[in-house]
């Protein structure tokens, strides 16, 4: 058992790095999808479609972070709380980054036609983006009660 819970710990640790990587080559193929099929139909504007489309990507950078506070000596004692935060955060992180993907898809394909919406379109990805940022802080500072 004691074996297990260092196990559990080790993928706890490295699961929201796992986890929010594929979130994001996920998000970012959906948005980047939308993107490409934007060029074709447009004659200028291709930085703007390839920036909103890269935006999924931040949750891969929020959760190395979130894996390096949870880097510890992992033990029987600590492996369970490793793995449930860790396991947790990855699964919120790659989610978000699917969503945040398909609401910039959205945006590139609402501007493309109306282009001074632009910036407004960006909302609900920002709003995706921001319960990232929520897991991602509320994964700090769980991990900071973790002995180890």
């Amino acid at each position: 058992m004691n074996e297990l819970m260092v196990i559990l710990g080790w993928l706890g640790v490295f699961a929201p790095v796992g986890l929010g990587a594929i979130g994001s080559a996920i998000g970012v193929t959906i948005a980047g999808q939308a993107a490409i099929g934007a060029m074709l139909e447009t004659d200028s504007g291709y930085g703007r479609f390839v920036g909103v489309a890269a935006i999924p990507s931040s949750t891969v950078i929020y959760g190395i972070v979130v894996m390096f506070s949870l880097q510890r000596t992992i033990t029987p004692e600590n492996g369970a709380g490793l793995f449930g935060i860790g396991i947790l955060t990855g699964l919120a992180l790659a989610y978000t980054s699917v969503w945040q993907g398909k609401a910039c898809a959205s945006a590139i394909a609402a501007s493309k036609s109306k282009p001074e919406i632009f910036g407004l379109s960006l909302a609900p990805a920002a709003i995706v983006e921001g319960f990232a940022v929520f897991t991602f802080v509320f994964a700090l500072v769980l991990a900071g009660n973790i002995k180890g």
